[in-house]
């Protein structure tokens, strides 16, 4: 029967798309599902990541971050750019067309690896006979059976209680980034990812943006240095960052042009507050999505946060049933559900597929950025590790300068006798990629020599990595 599969895979995210590509190239019968829409109702594979994540707020920041160079940067090169102004709807167009083609980009590339695609909600019907029978619900329903099923369903954004999405006013990330017009006063309830990255989108707009943050530390999971940093250099671009505050009442007023959110909250001394804005992002974590799956008709195991239940294979408690990406343990990274796709796709054909999850980068696109990998300073202390750090800031590197931005560090940490490379640490200037030499350095093991032995080409940003790998042993040659 043509909809007999050796692999279906639930979800057209990066793990899922990425999975169902490579189980195809391992010489497997593949179909994918998934159950994104497009504005006409079309397919718009890509998951959250594509649609509302990753790649709409990237467009937004790039817009974003041109104008606020145009506002403020542009005289120091002898550039004036009278009468500036920001179109916000032709910079929200912009965007659904860099999305959209991202979403032509994964059809396109299903077909090319013939992978079956199927628009609709997949879910459990029942195992039988060693395979497992899925439902399409969509505007052409149908059934499909498979020996392995690829779980890759992603997230969604948590609400805050009392306070339900809607989107107009109470904004999860898919509504923060379609806002029509630069609000006067924007809230961010929550300092991850997403509430600082959004919200550097709208202060560089023009928008008074306040951040209240109920951990009473600034980026926790982040080198304690860098984090530092961080926070300095956001409140001076003018984000105001409340800490260790306790949210309250959260009421939506709907009132026409009027419409606000005022926000309740007790700061970190014990004081009432109230926050009047006229839009406020929650951006409080996420959830695991499994809505619909079905789950129970053949009796896959969920954990207490309702997270798939899988072992270090990304094997659930059913024979042939694998997850990854978000639905699962582990960091919630776009690349992290990718490179599980990959792993499982290569274990079903018997291979070998392995992720390192102490090599996962992170990064932050903020401005500056700040990207990581491996362990925090603050972990090793904490872990009694005995380590060597060394550091180099930017305003010292030739590129940096030329740019003309020179704000944050690269630093190593390093084993205080093998001198193995435990973590890397950036914030400033392209982050994002000064992070991947760093990622391969750990995977093979390096040590912070070796890199401060590599010959880097000048004039780079990467020469600061290398200043910062010969930190570690005090011979910084350009500080």
């Amino acid at each position: 029967m043509s909809n007999q599969f050796d692999v279906v895979v639930i979800g057209a995210g990066p793990g899922g798309y990425i999975g169902a590509i490579r189980a195809s190239q391992l010489g497997f019968k593949v179909a994918c599902i998934d159950e994104w829409k497009n504005a006409k109702g079309g397919p718009a594979p890509g998951g959250t990541c594509t649609n509302v994540g990753c790649i709409p707020s990237k467009a937004l920041l790039q817009s974003s971050e041109h104008y606020d160079h145009a506002k403020h940067s542009f005289a120091d090169h002898g550039i004036t750019a009278d009468g500036l102004s920001i179109d916000v709807a032709k910079m929200i167009g912009r965007k659904d067309t860099v999305v959209k083609q991202n979403n032509d980009g994964i059809l396109f590339l299903l077909k090319k690896n013939k992978v079956s695609f199927f628009h609709g909600r997949g879910s459990f019907v029942k195992a039988a006979d060693g395979s497992y029978e899925i439902a399409v619900a969509g505007d052409k329903p149908d059934t499909l059976t498979a020996k392995h099923v690829i779980i890759a369903t992603g997230s969604n954004a948590r609400q805050l209680p009392g306070a339900p999405f809607d989107e107009a006013q109470i904004l999860s990330n898919e509504g923060a980034l379609a806002i029509g017009q630069t609000p006067a006063k924007l809230g961010v309830i929550g300092s991850g990812v997403v509430g600082l990255e959004l919200g550097s989108v709208w202060r560089r707009l023009g928008a008074e943006v306040t951040v209240l943050e109920a951990l009473p530390t600034f980026l926790g999971a982040v080198d304690e240095q860098v984090a530092k940093e961080a926070l300095k250099l956001f409140t001076k671009q003018g984000l105001k960052v409340h800490l260790g505050v306790k949210i309250g009442e959260v009421k939506a007023n709907k009132k026409g042009k009027a419409a606000s959110v005022s926000v309740s909250y007790t700061d970190a001394a014990g004081a009432e507050q109230k926050l009047e804005v006229d839009k406020l992002i929650v951006s409080i974590g996420r959830a695991p999505n499994t809505t619909g799956l079905n789950t129970e008709a053949v009796g896959l195991k969920l954990d207490e946060r309702g997270a798939i239940v899988v072992n270090d294979h990304c094997q659930t408690n059913l024979p042939n049933v694998w997850a990854v990406g978000d639905v699962v343990r582990g960091p919630m990274l776009a690349h992290k559900a990718e490179e599980e796709g990959v792993a499982v796709a290569e274990r079903i054909a018997g291979q070998h597929g392995h992720v390192n999850f102490n090599t996962i980068p992170w990064v932050i696109y903020t401005h500056p950025e700040i990207a990581w990998v491996g362990k925090t300073e603050q972990a090793l202390k904490a872990e009694g590790r005995p380590y060597k750090a060394g550091s180099f800031p930017f305003i010292a590197n030739g590129r940096a300068r030329a740019l003309g931005d020179t704000a944050g560090f690269v630093k190593f940490l390093a084993d205080e006798k093998t001198d193995e490379i435990l973590g890397v640490h950036i914030i400033g200037p392209q982050a994002s990629e000064l992070i991947s030499e760093a990622v391969v350095a750990m995977e093979f093991k390096a040590s912070a020599e070796d890199i401060a032995r590599i010959c880097h080409a000048h004039p780079t940003l990467s020469e600061a990595t290398k200043e910062a790998a010969l930190a570690v042993d005090k011979r910084t040659l350009n500080l």
